[in-house]
């Protein structure tokens, strides 16, 4: 579609000037963007419709059409595929292959400015500051406030665009102590996003920007969320003054909700779709500009979006490193393994993950989710791509000291994943419970247990049993689990401010791929130590699996 970028419009009433002149002033905006830099999924080994290299052709169409635009990111961009893992790890050792793949991209797109993300912690902030570093745009984090010699990031940008003053803010969702080790935010504070957001559009206001646009790395709150971590539909209700917020952290898909006068918007993640928004402007007659309307639309990458050549070429000496890297032999699958059922019953792909858990923890019990459940390993050779696949997450390992009482309420928790059925049939309702995110969906190894989903929630785990005998509340149990668990997230609050006996200091993926090159064998079977009860339940969630 092409907008117009200046017209005439036509008013005969009022007393105003016939030829009043306007403008339409276009944001771009991607968000979630997790590293996907070619159309490529790095775990199936094949092509993808996504990535910044395909988005790049759609901001250049876009631009074309007209050209005054401004794009942004709406943070999470430096995380996320093996690629862009693989650049942080050389960047910690020392070795990296050059500056940051995603912010050399971005620079040559001309994006204004990028809100940081939770995940851009993950790394730690030697990767953080390198990448900033190499960043031609700010940063932005109104809500993020240094102390010591902690480097600021800006509350906001002011850009003039086709004579429009138009001012972002960034806002951060503030819960990064509860996911990460300290040292991978030592010197930063997080403050209230409501404060600072307040605080940030006051001083755009002050400035007389003509648009006000919050770059707002959280989603929307939710009445069973966590309304700390998810707060960008509160901003736009109790912060006056904002006319559109781009949003992300949920990697949910939002074209155009209001409210109020505010428009919201969530592009798809991994570089699905590109928001793409006009905002209509008249000249008043003192000169300054009034807006009169605002859309969106959601420009999705498919599978004919053409690949952007110069973006291409940034990528292909990491992308390249990346696939020789990935596909390095470690292991055998003795049978062929399939996580597609891993969710609702017992799996020896999941049962993988805990075998290397209690190994390096030391632990009596084991918790961890099924990250993705679209793995599939073949009988035979093993690579780092198929145990790359198995933990998508940079998670380090903890072993925390735990009770019996402790873990049935993180299993408890867990089973938020799933619905109640009051009926005997289970025909009623679906199980899957789509609004509990399946990384949060723990199972647990060391134990067994029934989850019984006729039951209500809170009171679903049964037969809970350790060591063939019934689990004790005050059993002391050596717990494996990630960082981001013994953080309490997810609504493990149970685990916050237990004592950590141990942590690797290194991410569980590539503790998976030093177990497994060392043991050779990946497990041939589950062991089946739990179950979903009654069987109509089961067969239920087989039907709800197979759904969207």
């Amino acid at each position: 579609m092409r907008f117009p970028i200046v017209a005439l419009l036509s008013l005969a009433a009022g007393g105003q000037s016939p030829d009043i002149q306007t403008i339409d002033i276009q944001i771009l905006a991607t968000t979630d963007l997790h590293g996907h830099a070619l159309p490529w999924d790095y775990y199936a080994a094949e092509p993808a419709p996504r990535g910044l290299a395909k988005i790049a052709s759609l901001i250049r169409e876009a631009r074309t059409a007209n050209p005054n635009s401004l794009l942004i990111d709406v943070g999470d961009t430096i995380q996320g595929t093996p690629m862009v893992g693989l650049h942080a790890n050389r960047v910690r050792s020392g070795q990296p292959l050059g500056a940051d793949p995603m912010m050399r991209a971005m620079n040559e797109l001309g994006y204004a400015a990028m809100t940081v993300g939770n995940h851009e912690f993950n790394f730690g902030l030697k990767v953080l500051n390198k990448a900033r570093d190499e960043a031609k745009f700010p940063w932005l984090a109104a809500n993020i406030l240094p102390s010591g010699v902690a480097r600021p990031f800006d509350s906001f940008i002011v850009r003039n665009v086709g004579g429009v003053k138009v001012g972002v803010f960034g806002i951060i969702t503030p819960n990064i102590p509860m996911w990460e080790k300290p040292e991978n935010y030592a010197g930063y504070a997080f403050e209230s996003p409501i404060d600072a957001a307040r605080r940030a559009v006051a001083q755009l206001r002050a400035q007389k920007v003509d648009l006000v646009i919050g770059a707002v790395h959280a989603g929307l709150a939710s009445p069973s969320g966590d309304k700390n971590e998810n707060m960008a539909d509160t901003i736009a209700r109790e912060v006056p003054g904002i006319d559109a917020i781009y949003y992300g952290h949920t990697h949910q898909v939002v074209t155009d909700i209001r409210v109020g006068d505010v428009m919201l918007v969530q592009p798809r993640n991994w570089g699905g779709s590109l928001a793409q928004s006009v905002f209509s402007f008249a000249k008043q007659p003192d000169g300054t500009w009034r807006l009169v309307a605002k859309k969106n639309k959601l420009v999705p990458v498919t599978e004919t979006t053409v690949v952007d050549a110069a973006v291409a070429r940034i990528f292909e000496p990491y992308h390249s490193s990346a696939e020789r890297w990935l596909a390095t032999r470690i292991a055998t699958a003795p049978v062929a393994l399939d996580a597609a059922r891993g969710q609702i019953e017992d799996s020896a792909l999941v049962d993988a993950i805990h075998q290397v858990q209690l190994h390096y923890a030391k632990a009596d019990v084991s918790l961890t989710a099924l990250f993705n459940s679209k793995l599939k390993i073949a009988a035979g050779p093993v690579t780092i791509r198929d145990a790359a696949g198995l933990y998508l997450y940079e998670n380090e390992l903890y072993a925390i000291e735990g009770t019996g009482a402790m873990l049935k309420a993180a299993l408890e928790n867990a089973a938020r994943f799933f619905n109640s059925c009051a009926e005997p049939t289970c025909t009623v309702a679906p199980l899957i419970n789509r609004r509990f995110p399946g990384f949060n969906y723990d199972m647990a190894q060391g134990v067994e247990y029934e989850l019984d989903l006729q039951a209500p929630a809170g009171q679903r785990i049964k037969n809970l049993r350790y060591q063939g005998t019934p689990l004790a509340d005050t059993q002391k149990l050596r717990i494996a689990l990630n960082d981001y668990r013994a953080g309490g997230s997810g609504g493990y609050t149970m685990f916050k401010g237990a004592p950590v006996l141990w942590r690797s200091h290194r991410e569980v993926r590539d503790l998976i791929i030093e177990y497994y090159t060392e043991h050779q064998t990946l497990p041939a079977k589950p062991d089946q130590n739990w179950r979903i009860v009654p069987e109509a339940a089961r067969q239920r969630l087989e039907q709800d699996l197979r759904r969207p």
